[in-house]
């Protein structure tokens, strides 16, 4: 049986189920999801194009001896019975207009089978709770309910996902508190460029045993190299909700960090890797497979061998991650979402107000929410 590798391929690469950059026709798709002796591990999400995604996979494996590949699936969001909230999405199946908790087990339940009937497989080998809401991270019924699907065998192991922006720093480490002896692992945003504020959390990853795994490994694609001016990417693209100047400034820091590839014959995604998996409690990177628009833009073929390339073994030597931190510190770049002293008026699906017991999460753990968890505008 396949373990999860230290890399992976997500599902919302080339531009199909999510929009970054050109987007691949079917064939070109299925061959960069398929997985091999490369990358055997795939990630994906039952709510992307509202199951297209998990198709694109189950055509992508399709043939492939089931012990030799791994599937990471994301459920939460209520595409069946919700109605999408613009650019907030699918509301997540604890909303209470859905669904008391007596109905998270059904909904829990009923949303895996459904997306492996799509994937063509009779388990995954993990299933993460997919950008929880407050209830989410805190209820013990759904998290009883995601203990259920490992148990009834429909996953191999369980998780949590936050996002789908940055933040949940408290709420992530509250509901491993709660919750970490059952679960196996947690997928987060991180890279060399947005080291905050995922690495908060990582202490208490390690302390209860989750392994992480990390996406937007590729920064929007900065990674990858050669990403197109702001004005030139195409229309509705997901990277245009970036900070304007986010583009230039990546090509300064890429610049500078490039030496430090270059002395171990790395390529800057795999320098991006490379950091990442030296964090504590990273196990795992799942970067974005971008074909950007217009001539002389890298193949999402090359990215992928990018990454399959990627040693497993860390070769940076503590001296180039600490230069690396000290020119990607991102810290206060950003309003976070989850539970921050940020938070105004009444709760949403992705922010609420600092409740006291996040406060005590934050004094557990030593973060200052007021000084640590803020957008910094100065």
């Amino acid at each position: 049986m396949a373990e999860i590798g230290h890399t992976a391929i997500g599902a919302w690469s080339g531009g199909r189920v999510m929009h970054f950059g050109e987007p691949l026709d079917d064939a070109r798709l299925e061959r960069l999801l398929r997985p091999g002796d490369d990358i055997h591990t795939v990630v994906t999400a039952d709510v992307y194009a509202e199951g297209e995604a998990d198709r694109f996979v189950g055509r992508a494996t399709e043939g492939l001896p089931r012990d030799a590949y791994c599937l990471v699936s994301a459920v939460g969001h209520d595409f069946v019975n919700g109605v999408r909230q613009g650019s907030s999405g699918f509301p997540r199946f604890t909303n209470p207009s859905l669904r008391g908790e007596d109905g998270y087990r059904d909904y829990l339940v009923g949303a895996l089978e459904a997306s492996l009937e799509r994937l063509g497989t009779d388990h995954v080998d993990l299933v993460l709770l997919h950008n929880p809401d407050r209830t989410g991270y805190t209820s013990e019924a759904v998290w009883r309910a995601m203990s259920d699907l490992r148990a009834e065998g429909l996953a191999r192991m369980i998780g949590v996902a936050p996002g789908p922006a940055n933040g949940f720093t408290l709420d992530l480490i509250g509901c491993v508190e709660a919750y970490g002896d059952e679960m196996d692992w947690a997928m987060i945003i991180l890279n060399p460029f947005e080291p905050w504020p995922g690495t908060l959390a990582l202490p208490a990853m390690e302390r209860h045993g989750v392994k992480v795994l990390a996406r937007v490994v590729d920064y929007g694609g900065i990674f990858h190299g050669d990403l197109p001016d702001e004005d030139a990417l195409t229309p509705g693209d997901h990277r245009a909700y970036r900070p304007a100047g986010w583009v230039d400034a990546g090509r300064r820091r890429l610049e500078e960090v490039a030496p430090i590839a270059e002395r171990h014959g790395l390529t800057p995604l795999q320098l991006a890797a490379q950091w990442t998996l030296a964090q504590t409690a990273v196990h795992a990177v799942v970067p974005t497979f971008i074909q950007e628009a217009g001539e002389g833009h890298k193949s999402v073929e090359d990215q992928r061998r990018d990454l399959a390339t990627t040693p497993s073994e860390i070769v940076l030597t503590p001296d180039d991650i600490a230069e690396i931190n000290r020119l990607g510190d991102n810290r206060g770049c950003m309003k976070l979402k989850g539970g921050t002293p940020g938070h105004a008026g009444e709760p949403m699906p992705d922010s609420w107000p600092l409740e006291p017991d996040l406060e005590q999460v934050a004094a557990r753990w030593g973060i200052v929410p007021e000084r640590d968890l803020v957008h910094l505008t100065g």
